[in-house]
This record gives structure tokens, C-alpha cells and sequence, in this order.
């Protein structure tokens, strides 16, 4: 063999563990069905690299629509992974849909409802205009159970489909509508400009899934290596959230489409997520789903007997948890 052969076959072996390495990257897509910071420790996961890291190429993709287009695009096959408000999970499952929730992206309910500065009361929301994402959304789920919780009913008000809670603000500004269920940073723009918070979830102690991490139990079970993978980015995401407010409130600018002289509120956001919303082991609440399934029941009769653990399958972040893997992004 001669010397330029030799030098060929040389660089051949020592490009070739990138190059394995570059194959080697699985593809996945997750979708999201709304713009919400309850997002935001996936796009730390894809923008720092961590998905790339655990050899996933990960395409996170903004479906919009709210939580039932992602779960379509689901079941569809069109994603693997989803993030979806657990009330629209719950009730595809509920009708049989092969569905289930794997993490927690936030647990806790962070929509509040912004009324026109002259509504004081629940009661005064009778007759008027109050908008939401979509019918089936997170939105308008967060809004049938502060209705319940008021003892009041749907057709008591006008409950308009806007979109996202920036095209919501945009609409109570324009007084197209007279209220909105909003999350933030919109919601701390509204309070900015004179607009009443008429229920906030957290404050009322309404335990409620706001957002999760979804998939099928039937792509877990072929690619459930893939599914810790991908967790284990998820994970890490959260971690560097927590620890990195800087960067954290520049990818939340970048993604959330707002302008920079806005920080102020991304900042706040931040601190909200980073201190209460986001879990270091975000396992999907057991006391959530028994506020969904008890919401649920009052129409649908399956809700009123099912098993919470049924929506679950905890197990993957539990595998995470005792090998150490969380524990040691916080050492």
C-alpha cells in the first residue's frame, strides 16, 4: 500500500466515529399545540444542544390550535412526542384513544382570567364575551372548571375561540371581547395596563394539568430506549432553566416572539418557573388528574370510575430518578 493510501485510509478511520455518530441520531418530532413558557425547558433541550447530546434529533414544531391539534397530530403518527394540557389526554383516553402521559411539564395551574377593569364579581361574566385558545384547549378547560367552581354554566356567557393569549390581549384591547383566560407573560401585560385578574388557578388552590409530555403507549413500547433519550434532555432542560436565568430569559424572548424592551416580563415569567412551576422530577400529578376526571364526570359518566393511574406511565422518569442521572444535574 502506498503512502497516500495509507494517509487516506488513516483519515477515513478517524473521521468515522463522527460520522457513525452523526447517523446515529434518531429523529423525533414534538409538537406543541400553543406559545407558552410552560415550554420552555424543551427549547433550552433543543437550543443547548441536550437532545443531540442523548443522540436525539429532536424537531420541536409549533402546531398550534391548542392541546386537541397536538393530540391529533399524535395519534396521527405525524409526532411522537406532544406537549398538551392533560384535560384534552384525559378525555382522548377516555375515548379510547392510545394516549398516555410520561412527565409533567407544569403540573400546576398558571392561567388566570383578565376581565375589563368594570367586572368585579363571577356573576357579572353572565352575558358577556370571554375568549379562549379553542374549544377543547387547556383554555377552556381552566375556564369549565372556574365555572364549575362559581356554579355557573357555559351558555351563561359568550365563550369566543380567539387563539393564542397574546391575540386574546390584543382582542380585550380592541374590545372585542370583555375578558380572556390568558397565561403568561400576557397575563402580567394585561394587569400592566388596568385589566382585573378575576381568578387566578394557583391562588385558588385548583390543582390542574396544565401542560404534559405525551406520547403512545404503543411508541413507547418499541422505542422506549428513544422515549429515555429524550426524557433525559427534557430533564436536563429543566435543570439548566433553573440555573441559567440569563440564557434562559433570552431563549424565552426568542421563542415567545417578544420584543426585547419586553424582558421584564420574560424575567418574571422565569422566576415563576424556575421556583414553583417546574419540577427537578416532573412526574405528572396524581391530585390533577383527580381534578380533571372530577370535572370531566359531570358529562361524561367514564370519568366518574377511572383509575387516575391509567394516564400515566411514570416509569421512564422513575428509571431517570433511581439511576441518579437527575440527582447529579443538580450536584
Amino acid at each position: 500500500m502506498g503512502m497516500n493510501s495509507m494517509i487516506q485510509l488513516c483519515l477515513a478511520i478517524l473521521l468515522l466515529p463522527a460520522s457513525i455518530s452523526f447517523a446515529a441520531l434518531d429523529k423525533v418530532r414534538i409538537g406543541m399545540g400553543a406559545f407558552s413558557p410552560s415550554n420552555s425547558a424543551v427549547w433550552v433541550a433543543e437550543e443547548r444542544g441536550f437532545f443531540k447530546k442523548h443522540g436525539v434529533e429532536a424537531e420541536v414544531i409549533f402546531i398550534g390550535g391548542g392541546a386537541t391539534r397536538s393530540v391529533n397530530a399524535l395519534l396521527a403518527g405525524d409526532i411522537q412526542f406532544a406537549t398538551a394540557g392533560g384535560s384534552a389526554v384525559i378525555t382522548s383516553v377516555l375515548r379510547g384513544a392510545d394516549l398516555v402521559m410520561i412527565a409533567a411539564l407544569n403540573n400546576k395551574g398558571v392561567h388566570r382570567l383578565l376581565v375589563r377593569p368594570d367586572i368585579d364579581t363571577p356573576e357579572e361574566l353572565k352575558g358577556k364575551k370571554v375568549g379562549i385558545t379553542a374549544f377543547g384547549t387547556s383554555s377552556h378547560s381552566v375556564l369549565t372548571l372556574l365555572l364549575n367552581h362559581w356554579r355557573m354554566r357555559q351558555d351563561e356567557l359568550q365563550v369566543l375561540q380567539i387563539g393564542s393569549s397574546p391575540t386574546m390581549l390584543l382582542s380585550m384591547e380592541k374590545k372585542v371581547i370583555d375578558g380572556a383566560v390568558l397565561t403568561d407573560p400576557s397575563y402580567f401585560m394585561a394587569e400592566d395596563k388596568g385589566y382585573r385578574v378575576l381568578a387566578d388557578l394557583a391562588k385558588m388552590n385548583i390543582h390542574y394539568l396544565q401542560s404534559m409530555m405525551v406520547s403512545t403507549r404503543s411508541y413507547l413500547r418499541g422505542n422506549r430506549d428513544l422515549a429515555t433519550r429524550v426524557l433525559k434532555a427534557y430533564v436536563e432542560g429543566i435543570a439548566y432553566f433553573k440555573k441559567n436565568k440569563k440564557d434562559s430569559v433570552r431563549i424565552i424572548l426568542k421563542r415567545m416572539r417578544m420584543e426585547a424592551d419586553k424582558e421584564k416580563y420574560a424575567e418574571r415569567t422565569h422566576e415563576q418557573y424556575a421556583n414553583v412551576y417546574f419540577e427537578r422530577i416532573p412526574y405528572p400529578s396524581l391530585g390533577g388528574i383527580k381534578t380533571v376526571l372530577e370535572s370531566l364526570a359531570r358529562e361524561n359518566p367514564k370519568a366518574k370510575n377511572a383509575d387516575p393511574n391509567a394516564f400515566i406511565d411514570p416509569s421512564i422518569l422513575k428509571s431517570l430518578e433511581d439511576s441518579g442521572f437527575i440527582k447529579a444535574l443538580y450536584d
